[in-house]
């Protein structure tokens, strides 16, 4: 049976202005959510404090009609606050596992570099295997399970920097940025009288999502590409200044998330100009710098910038 890539695109589109009307001026960061989110990825933001991270998430949802659930990451959060915990029950006399937030669709982790990295660990296998081991058992998570990510850029006052292990498990790391001028006055217009995402109402559903999922997998990937996306992610482990470059998991990443932003251009196959722009949203948040590139100036976008004008572009 041959893919509606029509179809597919068309539920791409229709929630993608639908985001937009709430998230004004967030073109850029909505193609790349969307990237994530049709690719089965998940997001991790960094960005100031008031840009619109919890809304982006919550608008998201309510876009789908999906469930949404927040957890506000505090160093005092535990495991068990996420996950959830087996309860016992006085009146049947068995102990009954009571479901943490984690069991949802889209997972909003509010600030999670200030919890420890005991408790942020604690979402290392629902993000790489949809499922948590709770009390010695895998319990599997929703087949829409989307984890929304947030941390402060300039507040480490009693913050535990994600593990090299999480960072890796985030398909895109990108931040929403100040909007401009215009943009921010027309937010106060259509905040003046209420919040616009009072007003949103779903305009597609999850079933549709697992059909956009299914035909995103359908997008082509030749063998020239994907060479050039692991030539690009490989670059990155033997340069100047890196201590640790990306993984094999980067690379799946990067190809996935290419084949979605191909899908949303219209395509139905995947070109360098997608893989170009996801590259530093997708490897640079992976990389660890070593100290003495640090001082000098280099930054882990500046070494994925560098590493796309050296690798050869197939044609």
């Amino acid at each position: 049976m041959s893919t509606d890539f029509d179809a597919a695109r068309e539920i791409c589109r229709k929630l993608s202005a639908n985001v937009e009307i709430v998230m004004r001026g967030q073109t850029p960061a909505i193609r790349l959510l969307m990237a994530a989110f049709a690719s089965g990825g998940h997001v991790l933001l960094e960005d100031y404090p008031g840009t619109g991270k919890t809304t982006l998430a919550k608008v998201l949802a309510k876009s789908i009609n999906g469930a949404f659930k927040r957890i506000q990451f505090t160093p005092d959060l535990l495991p068990s606050d996420i996950l959830g915990v087996s309860i016992f029950d006085q009146k049947e006399q068995v102990f009954r596992f009571v479901s943490g937030p984690v069991f949802t669709n889209i997972l909003l982790a509010d600030e999670i570099n200030r919890a420890s990295p005991r408790t942020q660990s604690a979402l290392l296998e629902a993000m790489g295997e949809g499922q948590v081991s709770v009390e010695g058992e895998a319990r599997k998570l929703e087949d829409l399970f989307f984890v929304i990510a947030t941390q402060n850029p300039v507040e480490f006052r009693g913050t535990y920097p994600l593990p090299e292990a999480q960072m890796d498990r985030f398909a895109l790391q990108f931040r929403l940025g100040y909007v401009s001028t215009e943009e921010e006055v027309a937010i106060l217009s259509a905040q003046q009288r209420g919040h616009p995402l009072d007003n949103v109402t779903a305009c597609v559903s999850v079933s549709d999502i697992d059909a956009l999922k299914n035909a995103v997998r359908e997008v082509r990937v030749s063998d020239e590409l994907k060479n050039y996306v692991v030539q690009i992610v490989s670059a990155t482990r033997h340069r100047d200044g890196v201590q640790l470059g990306a993984s094999p998991r980067a690379s799946l990443a990067l190809m996935k998330t290419a084949q979605a932003l191909a899908l949303l251009d219209g395509e139905e196959f995947v070109g360098p100009d997608q893989v170009q722009e996801l590259a530093v949203s997708v490897i640079a948040h992976r990389l660890v710098m070593e100290p003495e590139a640090k001082f000098a100036g280099a930054t882990p976008e500046s070494v994925v910038r560098d590493v796309l004008k050296t690798v050869k572009v197939p044609v």
